[in-house]
Parts: C-alpha cells; sequence; structure tokens
C-alpha cells in the first residue's frame, strides 16, 4: 500500500507537501517542551532532596514525544503530536515528588496512565465524562494556567517569597527586595514582551522564537557583564553541540511506591488528579484539532476515538516509563492543521524531528530559566481564555468554578483546587435542593476529598497521630 492509500492524504484532501509542511509547524510550535520540561521537573526536588538531571530530561523528554507521536500518527492517523504535558509535569513536580522519591512519583504516573487505558477499555470514559460539569472542567484549566504563570513568574525571579524573619503577612513581593535588580531579570520582561508581541501578531512558532531569541540575548549579557548567578542553568555556549543522548532515566520507576511514601489517600487523590487533568483536556484537545481539521463525522465524533484515546493513555504510561511526565495530545498541534495537514503522516514528520533532538542535547541545556519561563506566562495566558466558557451569572457553577481557580495559584496546589471546586459544588447544589443533580461518581470523589482536607483530624480520632 502507497503513503497515499494508508494515510487517506488524498481522501482528506491533503498532499505530501502539505502533511511535511504540517509536520514541521507543529514540531516548532510545540518545541519548547524540550526546554520547559527538563526546567519545570530539573527545578523541584522529591522527598529526599534528589534532583532529576536535566541533560538526562532533555534525552527522556525527546524520546518519549519521538516514539508516541509516531504512534498516533501511524496508529490515530491524526496530525496529532503527543508531549510532556504542560500542567501535568507541574502536577508530578510540585505535587507528588515533595511526597515520595522520583521513581515512586513517575510510578504513580504510569498507573495514570494504565488506568486511562482501562477506562477507555471499558467505556467508562463516557460515565466520568458525564459525571464532571463542563464548566467546572474548563475551571480547572484555567486554574492550572494561573499556576503554571504564578511558577514562571517565580522561577524568573519577578516574584519572590518574603523571608519569614520580616514578620509581615505579605507572602510574596516583587523581585528579590521589593523591586526588579539583575540582568536575568530584564531578560525575563523583555522575553515576556517579545512573547506577548508575538502572540498578538499570531506568529507561528512564537513561543519557541521567544525562548531562542532570549537565549541568544543572556549569552551575550552573560559574557559581557559580571551576574552572580542565573540559577539553576548558566547561558553558555557549550563545547560541542551534538552528543550522544543520555538514556540514565529510562526505567526508574515504581509504581506502588508512592502509596506506601504519601498516603494509600493521598496517593489516590494525586492519581486521581493526573487522570483528570490528562483525561479531560485530551478529550478537548483531540475533538477541537480534528474539528478544526475537518475530520468529524456526520455525528460530530471523532474517526477512530477509542483508538486514540487509548494511544493517548499509553502515551501517559511511556512518559511515566521514561521519567517525562504524563504525556498528552498538544492543542499546538493546530499549528501543523493550519498549514494543511489532515493526517497522520505529519505526525510522523514530528516525531522524526524529536528523534533528531536526542542529539542535541547541549544545545537544548543552555537555556536559562529567565529565558524559558515567558513561555510559562504565555502557556498560562492561552489556558485562561477558557474562562470565557464559564457562566458567572450561574453561582451554582460560578463559585465552585471561582473556587477552583483560586485556590490552585494561591496553595499552590492543583490538587487542592479541584477538591474545593468538587465541595465547593456538591455543597450548593445540595443547598438548593438540586442533590439530584450530581452525579455519584463526583459523590464519591467529594467523599475523598472531604476526607483528604480534613485528614488531621481524623487520623487523631482514628488513633494514628
Amino acid at each position: 500500500m502507497s503513503v497515499d492509500g494508508y494515510f487517506r492524504i488524498s481522501e482528506r484532501g491533503s498532499t505530501i507537501g502539505r502533511e511535511i509542511r504540517g509536520g514541521f509547524a507543529t514540531f516548532f510550535t510545540m518545541a519548547y517542551i524540550l526546554v520547559l520540561n527538563p526546567i519545570i521537573l530539573g527545578s523541584a526536588k522529591d522527598k529526599y532532596g534528589h534532583t532529576l538531571d536535566t541533560g538526562q530530561l532533555v534525552t527522556a523528554t525527546a524520546l518519549v514525544a519521538c516514539v508516541m507521536t509516531i504512534i498516533m500518527g501511524v496508529g490515530g492517523n491524526l496530525p496529532l503530536a503527543i508531549a510532556a504535558g504542560l500542567g501535568l509535569n507541574a502536577v508530578v513536580a510540585f505535587q507528588l515528588a515533595p511526597l515520595m522519591s522520583w521513581p515512586d512519583a513517575m510510578g504513580l504516573v504510569v498507573l495514570e496512565g494504565l488506568i486511562i487505558c482501562l477506562l477507555v477499555l471499558t467505556g467508562l470514559r463516557e460515565a466520568i465524562m458525564n459525571a464532571i460539569p463542563n464548566q467546572l472542567k474548563q475551571a480547572i484549566g484555567v486554574g492550572i494556567g494561573l499556576f503554571i504563570a504564578f511558577i514562571g513568574f517565580v522561577d524568573a525571579g519577578f516574584v519572590s517569597r518574603i523571608p519569614d524573619a520580616a514578620d509581615t503577612t505579605v507572602p510574596v513581593q516583587l523581585g528579590a527586595v521589593g523591586r526588579l535588580t539583575g540582568w536575568p531579570v530584564l531578560v525575563f520582561c523583555l522575553g515576556v514582551l517579545l512573547t506577548i508581541a508575538l502572540l498578538a501578531r499570531k506568529v507561528k512558532g512564537a513561543i519557541l522564537i521567544s525562548i531562542v531569541t532570549m537565549t541568544v540575548v543572556a549569552i551575550v549579557i552573560n559574557a559581557a557583564a559580571h551576574i552572580k548567578s542565573w540559577g539553576l542553568t548558566t547561558p553558555k555556549l557549550p563545547d560541542k553541540i551534538v552528543a550522544a543522548p543520555d538514556f540514565g532515566l529510562i526505567g526508574h520507576f515504581s509504581v506502588f511506591g508512592g502509596f506506601g511514601k504519601a498516603g494509600v489517600l493521598t496517593a489516590v487523590l494525586l492519581v486521581f488528579t493526573l487522570i483528570l487533568s490528562d483525561f479531560f483536556d485530551a478529550m478537548g484537545t483531540i475533538v477541537g484539532i480534528s474539528a478544526e481539521a475537518g475530520l468529524l463525522d456526520e455525528k460530530g465524533q471523532v474517526p477512530g476515538i477509542g483508538r486514540v484515546l487509548f494511544i493517548d493513555g499509553a502515551a501517559a504510561v511511556a512518559g511515566g516509563l521514561g521519567s517525562a511526565s504524563s504525556n498528552t495530545a498538544y492543542i499546538e498541534s493546530a499549528a501543523g492543521v493550519g498549514e494543511g495537514a489532515r493526517t497522520g503522516l505529519a505526525n510522523v514528520v514530528t516525531g522524526g524531528l524529536f528523534g533528531l533532538a536526542l542529539f542535541l542535547t547541549p544545545l537544548l541545556t543552555i537555556v536559562p530559566l529567565q529565558a524559558a519561563a515567558p513561555a510559562l506566562i504565555a502557556v498560562g495566558f492561552l489556558m485562561m481564555t477558557h474562562v470565557k466558557h464559564i457562566d458567572w451569572d450561574r453561582y451554582e457553577i460560578a463559585i465552585p468554578a471561582f473556587l477552583t481557580i483560586a485556590a490552585m495559584p494561591f496553595t499552590y496546589s492543583i490538587t487542592d483546587g479541584i477538591g474545593a471546586g468538587f465541595l465547593s459544588y456538591v455543597l450548593i447544589k445540595s443547598v438548593l435542593g438540586k442533590a439530584r443533580e450530581v452525579n455519584w461518581l463526583l459523590w464519591g470523589v467529594s467523599a475523598l476529598f472531604l476526607v483528604y482536607f480534613a485528614i488531621d483530624p481524623v487520623e487523631q480520632l482514628l488513633g494514628v497521630k
């Protein structure tokens, strides 16, 4: 069978040339993950103070994205690239890792992916989808966006924690001393301005262009000025650009280790958080990209949706196996669709480029936080746009949505934000006499969150403490 016949290129009104261009466009709009994922995961410490090696993280990120993007292209035949999910990696870095070891955290990611695959195979996907109000799902995405943006401001030094010794009720401040100081913060500020300017102009690859440009600026500044510290990564030209990939993190996971370290209840809720973030975000992305490509059938369904969802679940498993965090479908695939991509051949191209990136690790590990953090601000903005789908005039949904959105950055916890939203939703529905409108699955999950928030007094009552 020919390439055209296998991927149904002509049937879908495309050409091999368009698919190749689309594959390149998608890669260049999402290649920033090769920088951001190592920064987000590499900046966190696990329960024992261990950090992950940046070079190994770049290899793991590129490898899983390469393999799973190609599998989605060949098996799902959609122009839908896959890589480590932003938001999901924040959960792993800032929620899972502090409670357990890195292998334990990645084991929970593997477990999350296996459960998603099981849900797809058993048909429970529809039941879970219907259990959570759509507007509450939108609020979760918005809250994660604000959380990611807050992480970007903190990582760049634009916002810093006021030391407890100051004896003040204000927890954070501008810069390190109440004002912006130093060249690194200037790089961040210029990066934010450049990123938003490119986004406003709808320049393809805006985020990647900003990261590359500000990295070059940072290298020049570092060479010309005496700078005490850039943080985790110093922008300095490497001795070599090409190097053999370091597969040291591949296979370092423990599926059930986290249950012993963090406790069964906490581990269950953390896995649920990963499932919720991954499963529903993937659904929206898959449907959205397919609709934009004109691939939905007469019933508004995605062709081969079961197979596509299963591959997306398998991507989460692969992310955990590779210590790259949960992988999922990328909305940036819209860039490829905009270039004319309509089939999985575009994915083969995108995946091939991720494979090439495996050998460019030295070049990808010179990007300082200050050059990459503007991308977090941009992604936060893009996720924030979903707030328009929430009906703010209906308090029964608006209040839970607000608590979900606000609690995530203010508690520095995605899990806490989801719990606040679910519990308030169930409560408000109950006091309005609409308890029967709440799906039983949501009642069960909310009960788990109630125990989660009250875990200290519960442990005292049970004599655990």
